[in-house]
């Protein structure tokens, strides 16, 4: 199968590339992968694995007459489009707004236009991956958001361009998966993670928010379970995070995950929060990760980790949506293994990181 991931200079698309190929190598697999980004050539991190010697292609996804020669002329089988604006709050700026939907809403569309020529012009067709937010709903609420949902109501540029992507799809196309993620952190790229190691070296107190309610995303992870859906023709839309975690910590379901909710007292024995998890539970956990590798400066005598709202903490130009839970028990009832737990996927980032390099 060929494959052309678009964003390969980013966080996602990286491990995206490396699983498939990795597949080749333990499953006999026989992905080839096309790696696209805007850049010349690709950007990432020299890591020496298999996204930095694929082929790769600069692509501006903008450009209607490129996408179709670049789509056409590889003559793929699956797209998997991890390219998007996601600077949130920058999407707001005037200047800013018409790059941003260029880029998540048309850009989409140009994709999806070329794929559907091809999927048209061969028997076997061409799958489209789209991978999305849950910035596409308001935010509201308790209730964790189900991936069928059509209750649409983005609360900022960014959330409104992703829904404009979603739809050129699923109005489009008959073979796509979108897939509906949060609170993304891999090795290619600067993440909330590293924001948060980072800052935390050189301040004794910091405060995070604690009212914004969802679970994070390991793109290593994620690749994973894209690959594994890539496989099949069970498409449609998904949502995919970590799983969160019972108070024995181990994975939970989305029941379980649900019944947690409401549940204050919901702490594992180290005190992790089970359940959903706020920025605030977030960032504590890594510092706990972080001190657990020897790394003493993170320790709750050496800085102070502050819950606040968001309201407290001080308006940013996006509105940011309270309740990110996403419900993931579609996964499961097609076949999908579901995430490891958010606090494993933490645990293994960060001892993978270099603590004096986290640009």
């Amino acid at each position: 199968m060929k494959v052309l991931v678009t964003g390969v200079c980013g966080q996602l698309g990286h491990d995206v590339v490396n699983e498939l190929y990795k597949r080749n190598e333990n499953n006999g697999t026989n992905y080839i992968c096309i790696g696209s980004d805007i850049a010349p050539s690709y950007c990432g991190v020299a890591d020496g694995s298999a996204v930095t010697t694929a082929k790769y292609v600069s692509l501006d996804i903008t450009d209607a007459k490129a996408v179709e020669e670049v789509l056409l002329k590889e003559d793929v089988d699956a797209v998997v489009h991890c390219a998007a604006w996601t600077a949130v709050d920058l999407a707001e700026d005037e200047d800013k707004k018409e790059k941003v939907k260029m880029v998540n809403s048309i850009g989409t569309l140009n994709l999806v236009n070329a794929v559907k020529k091809i999927d048209s012009a061969k028997e076997s067709g061409c799958k489209f991956m789209y991978i999305s937010t849950d910035y596409v709903f308001d935010g509201q609420g308790l209730t964790p958001w189900n991936p069928d949902c059509k209750d649409y109501a983005p609360l900022n540029v960014y959330g409104q361009t992703k829904l404009d992507g979603e739809l050129a799809v699923s109005e489009n196309l008959d073979k796509y998966f979108i897939v509906r993620i949060a609170w993304v952190f891999g090795r290619n790229g600067k993440n909330f993670i590293k924001t948060m190691l980072r800052v935390g070296k050189n301040h004794d107190k910091l405060t995070v928010v604690c009212d914004q309610i969802g679970t994070p995303t390991y793109t290593y992870d994620l690749a994973i379970l894209l690959s594994d859906m890539l496989a099949t023709d069970k498409y449609g839309y998904y949502h995919a995070t970590n799983s969160e975690i019972t108070k024995e910590g181990n994975p939970a379901t989305s029941e379980e995950a649900k019944a947690l909710i409401n549940d204050d007292n919901a702490y594992t024995k180290e005190g992790c929060k089970a359940g959903y998890i706020s920025w605030f539970d977030f960032t504590k956990e890594i510092f706990r990760q972080a001190v657990e590798l020897g790394h003493n400066e993170y320790s709750t005598d050496k800085i102070e980790v502050k819950p606040v709202t968001t309201e407290e903490y001080g308006v940013s130009k996006a509105a940011r949506p309270f309740n990110s839970r996403l419900d993931k028990s579609k996964l499961v009832e097609n076949g999908f293994n579901p995430l490891p737990s958010w606090q494993d996927a933490v645990k293994r980032y960060v001892s993978e990181l270099d603590f004096d390099n986290l640009d």
